[in-house]
């Protein structure tokens, strides 16, 4: 319990830093060098990084989870880990002005960056609440679907953030989550590193334990539906091969 807040502590400070200075995620990478080219990289558009504040973009995540959730007009959206607030603006223009799109982040420096950048941009049907993803500040059975972008892996407790998910879902509702797992063991010394937790290594799971914890949770038809190799500039050459970015689709 000690190191599960350690490494909690850790990472709010590491991503206050990254709101309030523009630090890099992870010392020794390129993550932060170009934030268009890299968003570009993970999955988002042209068009998508244009229409969403430009303090939204900010060099972080896995991939783009808007992309492949499908989001319906009227839906109401929950982002985990929403940083400056990409996805949640994103979901906020799929689902239109009679849906909502909701953004919980345990970082005040964020939910401060995110909700001026809703204000510059106007957006009426987004909301960014302070919160932490192993307990929700939703109401049961509120959402119809959930989304993250590489954020369920800087959790200690998988399993609680996911039965967290089931319970604010609807019936029938979806996740739709970009996360990272890992292909064979890691070293030891990066398992235990505060740094390769906060940026999103240390963290991650086996990819079928992963899967298999979203069952666990509850869920049915847990699927990948989008996987590539991962990889950043100035990653430790241990893990070559070893960090894949998955896109998981499940319904309660």
């Amino acid at each position: 319990m000690k190191r599960e807040k350690e490494i909690k502590q850790f990472v709010k400070d590491r991503y206050a830093k990254i709101a309030s200075n523009g630090d890099s995620c992870c010392p020794g990478c390129t993550c932060n060098t170009d934030l268009v080219e890299q968003a570009k990289s993970i999955g988002y558009s042209e068009e998508e990084i244009r229409n969403v504040p430009e303090g939204a973009v900010m060099g972080l995540g896995c991939g783009n989870p808007t992309a492949l959730a499908e989001l319906k007009a009227g839906e109401t959206v929950l982002d985990l880990g929403s940083g400056g607030g990409v996805d949640v603006f994103l979901a906020a223009q799929k689902v239109g002005e009679n849906g909502n799109a909701i953004g919980v982040d345990m970082t005040a420096e964020m939910l401060e960056k995110a909700r001026e950048n809703a204000r510059l941009g106007n957006y009426k049907n987004v909301e960014f609440r302070a919160g932490e993803i192993e307990n929700l500040p939703v109401e049961d059975n509120s959402i119809d679907v959930v989304i993250s972008n590489c954020v369920v892996n800087l959790s200690p407790d998988k399993l609680a953030t996911y039965k967290e998910v089931f319970r604010a879902l609807k019936p029938n509702g979806r996740v739709l989550i970009s996360d990272l797992v890992t292909k064979g063991e890691l070293p030891e010394d990066v398992r235990q590193s505060s740094e390769a937790w906060a940026c999103c290594i240390a963290g991650a799971m086996e990819k079928q334990e992963y899967l298999n914890t979203i069952t666990k949770a509850g869920f049915r038809d847990v699927t990948i539906v989008a996987e590539h190799p991962f990889c950043e500039p100035g990653m430790d050459d241990r893990l070559a091969g070893k960090i894949i970015s998955i896109q998981v689709r499940a319904y309660k």
